[in-house]
């Protein structure tokens, strides 16, 4: 398909090192007519230096420093711009060789620094509530395009070589643009590499990737990787998660939890994430509370809960602080932890949900239109649940 083609390499046929494995690497050296070894100094200048330019690379000779020059570059995508919010959060936006844009956000905490990264430009999905899913999908990244946003964001904040404690970017979340499960095989090889001991050296304990249900996909994951599992969930029925996660259509919510079950390394210790917007009158409601506690028995997990954040046109609204109060207490009360997170970056576009690459200004007739179906979607969901705690009332449940 078109919309996955990788970008196209680069005229002058310079290959890009970036984004390579240590296997790659020995081939591309062998290619070149060097020594085997110069794989393993090349791997230390470019993943745990962030060197740009083969000049620098003292520990090896100048002759060969020229011939790697004339066959090979070290590029990271191009910031085009670089926000800042008034709380330190910072959203990059990265432009690809082929002109391609995604973004990437840097969120800097007391204890961490957390960096959000894109697997795709545009998405897959069409997630209701989620600005990315209005953009379409043109294409998969790369696993240079992905290790890519990781050395950008280490250039802009000047953490190169990294050093062992303190860091600024201490954390990487698979939670930007995309669905990273179906683009698998470059989100690994990329992952694997920022993951190596020797080069970025992030700990798989560190690194989060956020699945809205790619069921398949999920066992291997856990396998191949070990990375912590988030799972966008948002709804605890099949009928409203249809509609504002249409991929439950193919993987309905049975399914998605016996995969999340399945998932290795699963335990108290290690739990899953389940993602839960708050949507103001469509799942935000004590009943729905319920459900999910039900929905999560026999699961280890902790819950996040998330405001909705609001984007041009966005057919939702975020549910009162007092709502999402209550659903969190209740919640909490049944044994799972369920954090609020704190909306970052609001003023740039830059929380989660508000990631796009496109500036598209929606037309007075999209936005009625959207607005007409969050009231249609509100007064279905207060007459579905209006019946549903009816009937627990009946039962003496409630």
């Amino acid at each position: 398909m078109k919309e996955f083609a990788p970008p196209p390499p680069r005229a002058d046929g310079r290959v890009n090192l970036v984004g390579l494995s240590r296997d790659d690497l020995e081939a591309e050296v062998a290619r070149a007519g060097l020594e085997r070894f110069r794989a393993r100094q090349l791997w230390h200048w470019i993943y745990h230096r962030g060197a740009t330019d083969f000049a620098v690379m003292s520990t090896l000779a100048k002759g060969v420093r020229e011939t790697l020059a004339n066959l090979y570059v070290i590029d990271r995508p191009t910031a085009v711009k670089d926000l800042k919010s008034e709380d330190g959060t910072r959203k990059w936006l990265a432009r690809m060789p082929d002109g391609q844009e995604i973004e990437t956000v840097h969120i800097p905490e007391e204890d961490r620094g957390t960096l959000c990264v894109s697997s795709q430009v545009g998405c897959t999905l069409t997630c209701r509530f989620c600005h990315t899913g209005t953009q379409r999908l043109v294409r998969n990244l790369d696993a240079t395009e992905i290790v890519g946003q990781v050395m950008l964001a280490r250039d802009h904040l000047d953490e190169w070589p990294a050093p062992p404690d303190g860091r600024m970017l201490s954390n990487i979340v698979m939670m930007g643009m995309g669905e990273p499960l179906f683009n698998y095989a470059n989100v690994a090889k990329a992952l694997k590499i920022v993951m190596d001991g020797e080069g970025i050296a992030i700990s798989k304990r560190r690194i989060t990737l956020s699945t809205s249900g790619v069921v398949p996909m999920m066992k291997q994951c856990g396998a191949e990787l070990g990375v912590n599992l988030a799972v966008s969930l948002h709804a605890v029925n099949d009928e409203l998660r249809d509609r504002i996660v249409p991929l439950n259509r193919k993987y309905p919510i049975k399914e998605l939890m016996q995969a999340c079950r399945d998932y290795p390394g699963l335990s108290n210790a290690r739990r899953i994430t389940f993602e839960y917007v708050m949507l103001k009158g469509v799942n935000d409601s004590l009943a729905d509370a319920r459900e999910l506690v039900r929905l999560l028995r026999g699961v280890p997990a902790k819950i996040n809960l998330i405001p909705f954040n609001y984007w041009p046109g966005a057919p939702f609204e975020c549910s009162t602080d007092e709502q999402i109060t209550k659903f969190a207490d209740f919640v909490n009360n049944a044994g799972y932890a369920s954090p609020v997170r704190t909306p970052r970056g609001r003023d740039i576009l830059a929380a989660c949900g508000q990631l796009k690459s496109e500036s598209t200004k929606p037309t007075a007739q999209a936005r009625i239109a959207a607005l007409e179906a969050h009231k249609a979607l509100q007064a279905e969901y207060a007459a579905q649940v209006a019946e549903k705690e009816a009937g627990l009332a009946a039962t003496g449940t409630l």
